[in-house]
């Protein structure tokens, strides 16, 4: 068996040794290998119940956001003329004008646009009982 040399080197009686947070005033031979407290501390700690509940939700939400996603992207990926609408309006900073571009895909989300002069940023959210409970950013560049 391996010893490790700091906690086995000393000879003598086991030393008080303060841990801060979970150990107080244990001694060190106590908190290491042999004596089991070290292996059972993180393990045996009783945890809550699990509701999967918002988290399936959430994950049926990004569902239908990544299929929102793929239409904005099909739509620019297959049309030039479309990719070439929606950065003049982005470019001319009419916001109204690039949401109805992407209003016309299909979309059921919202999404807010954000722009600069290299790219356009994409976000769809969807909320579950007046929370954000999914979110998915786009990030597409043209410069």
């Amino acid at each position: 068996m391996y010893y490790h040399p700091f906690v086995y080197g000393h000879q003598g009686p086991p030393r008080t040794v303060l841990y801060p947070g979970y150990y107080s005033n244990i001694t060190r031979h106590s908190v290491f290998p042999d004596q089991g407290a070290y292996y059972s501390y993180p393990y045996n700690r009783k945890l809550p119940e699990v509701d999967p509940t918002l988290f399936n939700e959430s994950a049926i939400e990004m569902r239908m956001l990544m299929r929102d996603a793929s239409l904005i992207l099909a739509k620019l990926a297959d049309s030039r003329e479309f990719a070439k609408k929606v950065m003049a309006a982005a470019q001319a900073s009419n916001d109204e004008e690039v949401q109805k571009l992407l209003n016309s895909t299909g979309i059921k989300s919202k999404v807010h646009t954000t722009f600069n002069p290299d790219g356009i940023n994409f976000k769809l959210s969807a909320g579950i009982g007046g929370t954000k409970a999914s979110q998915l950013t786009i990030a597409l560049r043209w410069r």
